[in-house]
């Protein structure tokens, strides 16, 4: 069971903020820490530095998440490097240049060594995609293959996330040669429609819909599982991707909400992911409690989507406890590796509609013999030893250009652009200008780069200079 942890959540407001010790270390065999991303010298880099270090009064988030394996000794933490939002240029410069592969490939072992890690998930998205050239599609063999004698040497693991789409398979992965030097391969069968598509449909049908065609039939879990292995990839390193969250659209219209419904804009933003286009699990299985979505379980699919007017005409595609079964049982049945969810931090994490914790990660353990998973009771309640050393509160530092907080801000005038802010010695900040991908728009209620049409949904006021 892989489990993907998106760091950012730790920013979210309300019932969905979610920090590394909210993670259950007890249910997942691999965790992984997402993003580390990549210097302009090809060293690797550390995304967020307050969050994830210790210095200059930072949370440390590194070391707190590798602590995590004193409380399960076989669990291996493994930090992500790459994913959407830092596209694909600088990784084909760096998988391009050997000099720089080796800068690469040192600077990451030295960190994963000093923080306690157990290896390195390459998420380059995509070589010769975004940016990238044709040429990736060999220099990312020689990556992998370096990557891996680097880091078996310190016996540690190296794994990647990979697209599901055979428009971007083909021309970025050699999978034979990739299959060699890969522990684990992390296969994202999701995403595979949303609101960039005028029409609803299942981001994560495990089969193509009957009305599926042309290419929309290899958009589907089953067509990427089956083409990854009919390439060359083996079933015992493929991690089946499950998303713990919905892909949600408008509906053009109330009287068309099944599949291929007209829907031209991204679904209303929730309270606690703030990105339009999309829901945590933990949000729609909340929503579902207290307001009266329709769920429909189509006989043709064996996953299922909601809709709700009153939320501006939303509709959903979803996984619930059923369809992660299915799916978990489809990848016992191909002889793969396991599971692998996006992400822990919007699961029903903190039992809001289940009667346990996390209800879809223990579903999918359930499946692969790991028993039925209850509660564990209730810590004692413990008074404060009176000659335990006290912490004190720093008084927060003052305003800097455009840092108000440590970690990410946005630029008000600039959607594309945010900063990186870390508190100084001085009491002030350290502020690095950030830029997001082309075609993107820094969100500042998510605290990523989404989609420039998603954040425009959020409002003119929002990004008035971009919107």
């Amino acid at each position: 069971m892989v489990c993907y942890f998106g760091s950012w959540a730790v920013y979210r407001q309300g019932l969905g903020k979610f920090d590394v010790e909210d993670i259950d270390p007890k249910i997942c065999t691999h965790i992984i820490f997402g993003f580390a991303g990549l210097a302009h010298d090809s060293s690797i880099r550390v995304l967020d530095p307050w969050n994830e270090l210790c210095d200059n009064y930072g949370k440390c988030a590194y070391d707190r998440f590798t602590a995590l394996k004193q409380q399960n000794a076989n669990l291996k933490a493994i930090l992500a490097v790459g994913g959407w939002n830092e596209g694909s240029p600088k990784y084909s410069k760096m998988a391009a240049d050997p000099v720089l592969r080796e800068r690469f490939i040192t600077s990451s072992i030295e960190l994963l060594k000093k923080h306690g890690f157990d290896g390195l998930d390459m998420d380059w998205e995509y070589p010769t995609q975004r940016g990238g050239v044709p040429e990736d599609y060999d220099n990312f063999v020689i990556l992998m293959a370096e990557l891996n004698q680097a880091l078996h040497a310190e016996g540690m693991l190296l794994t990647a996330a990979v697209s599901a789409g055979k428009a971007t398979i083909d021309p970025a992965y050699n999978v034979p040669e990739l299959s060699k030097s890969l522990d684990l391969i992390n296969v994202m069968t999701y995403d595979l429609h949303g609101a960039w598509d005028d029409y609803t449909n299942h981001q994560s049908g495990l089969y193509a819909h009957p009305l599926d065609e042309g290419d929309n039939t290899f958009l589907n879990v089953d067509f990427a599982i089956s083409y990854w292995i009919e390439k060359g990839a083996r079933p015992g390193q493929i991690a089946l991707g499950i998303p713990l969250y919905g892909r949600c659209w408008t509906l053009a219209s109330q009287q068309e909400t099944g599949y291929y419904a007209p829907a031209h804009q991204p679904g209303a933003a929730g309270d606690w992911t703030k990105s339009p286009g999309m829901l945590g699990y933990n949000e729609i299985c909340y929503m579902q409690t207290t307001q009266d979505w329709t769920v429909v379980d189509d006989p043709a699919m064996n996953e299922p989507y909601a809709y709700y007017f009153p939320m501006n005409n939303i509709w959903c595609s979803y996984d619930h406890a059923a369809s992660v079964v299915t799916k978990a049982e489809y990848a016992k049945s191909k002889g793969l590796a396991g599971t692998m969810v996006w992400s822990v931090e919007t699961d029903d994490f903190r039992g809001l509609c289940h009667d346990r914790k996390y209800h879809l990660i223990k579903t999918m353990v359930e499946v692969f013999g790991g028993g039925s998973i209850t509660e564990p009771p209730p810590l004692p309640t413990t008074t404060r030893d009176p000659n335990e050393p006290t912490t004190t509160t720093r008084a927060p530092p003052p305003p800097g250009v455009h840092c108000s907080q440590p970690g990410l801000n946005p630029d008000p005038l600039d959607c594309k652009h945010y900063y990186l802010c870390s508190l100084n010695t001085s009491g002030g900040y350290n502020e690095k200008e950030e830029v997001c991908p082309e075609g993107t728009l820094y969100n500042p209620q998510s605290y990523y780069c989404d989609w420039a049409s998603s954040v425009c949904h959020l409002g003119e006021d929002v990004c008035p200079n971009d919107c």
